[in-house]
């Protein structure tokens, strides 16, 4: 099979390479260029484990091909941190323990970027629709919320959007005025009865 010669710009570096036109973007980042930060779980865009972002949008790195990106800017995981400071999503992730075994996290951290990009105050129901297509299969979200709401406050200098609740709400410490349900809402595999 003929190679394909491309370009990727992948976290402020260009790359120079050549893949067969059936590699996923997935594959090229870890294989060709050592990404290893973006996992592969099911390659069949379930999981999000993959996730990265692709001109400015969060994408799953099993569903693109590698030619299809020719010549795009990437941002994977690896260069979230800047001049070995922690990013406020991997300090938000780390503060609020929003990971477990850590398979998941560089996806879900992607998928947060964007989000954030997108909707710099988010509310606590907004994080959770923001990071739907990113599977954890260790621990319940609510850690992995409060990472979100964490990075957000450290971004923005801003609360909880409308309509959301404390990081105190959701630990089940509720204040007068929050109306979300807080730390009532279960996701499956936190604990809750709503399994």
């Amino acid at each position: 099979m003929t190679n394909y010669d491309m370009k990727l710009t992948v976290n402020g570096t260009e790359h120079e390479l050549a893949v067969e036109p059936r590699t996923l973007l997935v594959h090229a980042l870890r294989d060709e260029l050592g990404y290893t930060g973006t996992n592969v779980g099911c390659e069949s865009s379930l999981c999000g484990a993959c996730t990265v972002r692709l001109d400015g949008d969060a994408v799953k790195a099993c569903t693109v091909l590698a030619v299809q990106a020719d010549g795009a800017t990437i941002e994977t995981v690896e260069g979230l941190a800047e001049d070995g400071e922690f990013h406020p999503i991997q300090s938000g992730f780390q503060e609020e323990h929003g990971l477990q075994c850590g398979y998941c996290t560089p996806g879900m951290m992607m998928a947060a970027t964007d989000l954030l990009a997108e909707n710099p105050d988010p509310s606590r129901e907004e994080i959770r629709e923001g990071l739907e297509g990113n599977l954890c299969r260790c621990t319940g979200y609510q850690n992995i919320v409060n990472a979100v709401e964490n990075a957000a406050e450290e971004l923005h200098g801003g609360a909880v959007a409308d309509g959301g609740c404390s990081a105190d709400c959701a630990a089940g410490r509720p204040e007068s005025g929050c109306d979300s349900g807080g730390g009532n809402v279960r996701w499956p595999g936190d604990g809750g009865d709503a399994e």
